[in-house]
């Protein structure tokens, strides 16, 4: 591998979704699959129309395979119910496929580890495919690493959140489509006030227009 890290020779030309989740496993864009049980590609219908994107596994998703079936997860399902949103026409992944993470003490909880821009960068060219396949026309950034993968790393989510912005030319969407960023459903985890963080998550995505199914 040289020293520039980037997962663009992994990614397979003309493949189709069910063909990339299983390329990804072999993916050494960057070192994080060294320590990571597997890649966690993303997970939803070939014609979502709402694409979703994290920042990365956590240490159930990492185990199991699957975009958010953890503790946030579990809590995002529950702010698309809140914000009129049909999770069955959405595709749920991630900015980065590889958990990162810190040891704990010996058969502990593996402690997450926020990826940095290199990471981000590495794993762009799988995000871009995902993009390729789903043309989405509404895409949804949950917290700073996601939209720092699709805005750049000058984004900020204190600043952009619940804004309706438009989708980098990068990222093949369909034409018009509207991306809005908020907090990832972790931070609303480990908010203060739980129920204030949760509902200002429910008004950023009650911003996106409900498409037709």
């Amino acid at each position: 591998m040289s020293n520039r890290m980037s997962a663009e020779e992994y990614v397979p030309e003309g493949a189709d979704l069910d063909e990339l989740r299983e390329a990804v496993q072999r993916c050494r864009g960057c070192p994080l699959y060294r320590d990571a049980t597997q890649a966690v590609f993303g997970a939803g219908a070939a014609g979502a129309r709402i694409l979703v994107v994290g920042e990365q596994p956590g240490d159930v998703e990492d185990r199991r395979g699957e975009p958010f079936v953890g503790p946030a997860g579990k809590l995002l399902d529950r702010a698309f119910d809140a914000a009129g949103l049909d999770r069955g026409l959405m595709y749920v992944t991630n900015a980065v496929k590889h958990f990162k993470y810190r040891a704990s003490a010996p058969g502990k909880r593996r402690i997450h580890q926020t990826p940095d821009q290199r990471e981000i960068t590495a794993c762009r060219p799988w995000l871009v495919e995902e993009f390729r396949q789903l043309r989405p026309a509404q895409v949804v950034a949950l917290g700073a690493t996601a939209g720092k993968a699709l805005l750049g790393p000058s984004f900020r989510v204190t600043q952009q959140r619940g804004v309706p912005l438009a989708v980098p030319e990068e990222f093949p969407a369909a034409p018009g489509a509207v991306l809005v960023a908020t907090i990832h459903p972790s931070a609303v985890l480990r908010a203060d006030d739980r129920d204030a963080a949760f509902d200002g998550l429910v008004r950023d995505l009650e911003t996106l227009r409900s498409p037709a199914a």
